[in-house]
């Protein structure tokens, strides 16, 4: 090999080389970093500066808009400007259903470096967990009927993973809760209680579903379902605040904590996984001034679902990294077939950049919970408590606000607990 021809392979050898360790710098530095500072604001209670900070990402088209849409809904959300969520999941929600064709370039850069490269989809939880916020947003601004089209959505696209992709995801226990809540807060007790029932066939471990079902079957006049869950349920007696007219219904929807966080695997860092985060604040305790408290429930974990769903692709992922080790062989082979150098550097530089895509919705809660009251007709001072798993006062606590209780209808109330 004469001088030039080592100048210019030295020369391809340090462009290469700078390339390779700055993709594999900028891919680890970017999402995660503004993740982790999004969520050292929320924990600040400072959600409003995430919105600041995320504006320009969120409506600018990217391969990287979807993820920055869910984390600005979100920040929105718990910030209280349920409008500017719904703007923000709305676009996200029609984003992540679009069918993606990707370029062949880009999936072949995507098998020779890594998954970052491409637009980010949405993992299928995320796509089925933005209508559950939706459906918050829009019940927290009076509109029923809104929140019933996202809960019918999310259980719609359940529904078409489990019968059309044959994934094996079920129906959401809490969609259906919380679409037996709008039914019955609008007096249309059959369709309360065919959600209400379609809940407890997906979660009987949520004990409040006892009385649901049977307050609705009596109230829709299924005297056989009446009946039947009567003797299934001896403990549940008929109460008088149920056919009180002038008595109301609190019910306050608690987020608890952190979902799952997105990181390269230990054991294979080519491929995600998801990372329980611990929270101090494990449920709330909803204080009532003058009128009594109530210890909030269980009804559902995204953190079990997220995981699960990722554990279900995990095969398909690994067929992915698989090929792109097969692409970036064929390729350090071409290279080295000319020059043995360069084609070493280059299958060590592809698989230094090769890493895990842990792009995510980053701004979950860990699990849904809830507590209800009944309450005669008039305006309250609340409260909520955040309680550890023992029991004993987190520290953790919701500002007291002051509420409207109408009799005959449902007033709802939402905290996010974030530490």
């Amino acid at each position: 090999m004469n001088i030039n021809s080592m100048k210019s392979a030295a020369s391809a050898i340090r462009t290469l080389a700078i390339l390779f360790f700055g993709l594999v710098a900028l891919g680890c530095a970017t999402f995660d970093h503004q993740a982790d500072q999004a969520r050292t604001l929320i924990r600040n209670r400072k959600a409003d500066q995430v919105l600041a900070q995320y504006k320009e990402k969120a409506w600018k088209e990217s391969d990287d808009q979807l993820v920055y849409l869910f984390d600005y809904g979100m920040a929105a959300h718990i910030a209280g400007n349920y409008a500017e969520s719904n703007r923000a999941l709305i676009l996200a929600d029609k984003l992540s259903e679009v069918k993606d064709y990707h370029s062949l370039s880009r999936i072949a850069g995507s098998l020779l470096l890594n998954e970052g490269m491409v637009q980010y989809k949405g993992d299928d939880y995320e796509k089925v967990i933005v209508n559950a916020v939706l459906a918050l947003n829009f019940l927290m601004m009076g509109e029923y009927d809104s929140a019933l089209v996202e809960t019918r959505k999310l259980n719609r696209k359940l529904y078409q993973y489990k019968f059309e992709a044959k994934r094996p995801y079920e129906q959401n226990p809490f969609a259906h809760y919380l679409a037996g809540m709008i039914w019955e807060a609008d007096r249309k007790f059959d369709d309360a209680y065919i959600d209400y029932k379609k809940a407890y066939e997906l979660f009987p471990q949520y004990a409040p579903l006892k009385e649901d079902l049977v307050r609705l079957a009596s109230a829709s006049g299924r005297e056989e379902d009446l009946k039947k869950w009567q003797e299934q349920f001896p403990e549940v007696k008929a109460k008088p605040e149920w056919k009180d007219k002038k008595a109301g219904e609190l019910v306050f929807i608690y987020q608890q904590g952190w979902g799952p966080r997105k990181r390269p695997d230990p054991e294979s860092p080519r491929l995600p996984k998801l990372f329980p985060i611990y929270s101090h604040t494990d449920k709330a305790k909803l204080v009532v001034e003058g009128a009594g408290e109530v210890r909030t429930e269980f009804l559902y974990s995204v953190e079990v679902t997220a995981i699960k769903t990722l554990t279900d692709q995990y095969a398909a992922l690994v067929a992915k990294r698989v090929a792109g080790i097969a692409t970036k062989a064929v390729v350090a082979d071409q290279i080295r077939q000319k020059n043995e150098t360069l084609g070493q550097l280059a299958w060590i530089g592809m698989n230094l950049a090769d890493r895990a895509d842990t792009r995510q919705w980053s701004t979950l809660p860990e699990t849904f919970q809830l507590a209800r009251m009944y309450l005669p007709a008039g305006t309250y001072k609340i409260r909520a408590e955040g309680l550890s798993d023992q029991g004993a006062s987190s520290g953790e606590d919701m500002e007291p606000i002051e509420i409207k209780v109408k009799p005959g209808k449902k007033t709802f109330v939402t905290w996010r607990s974030v530490r």
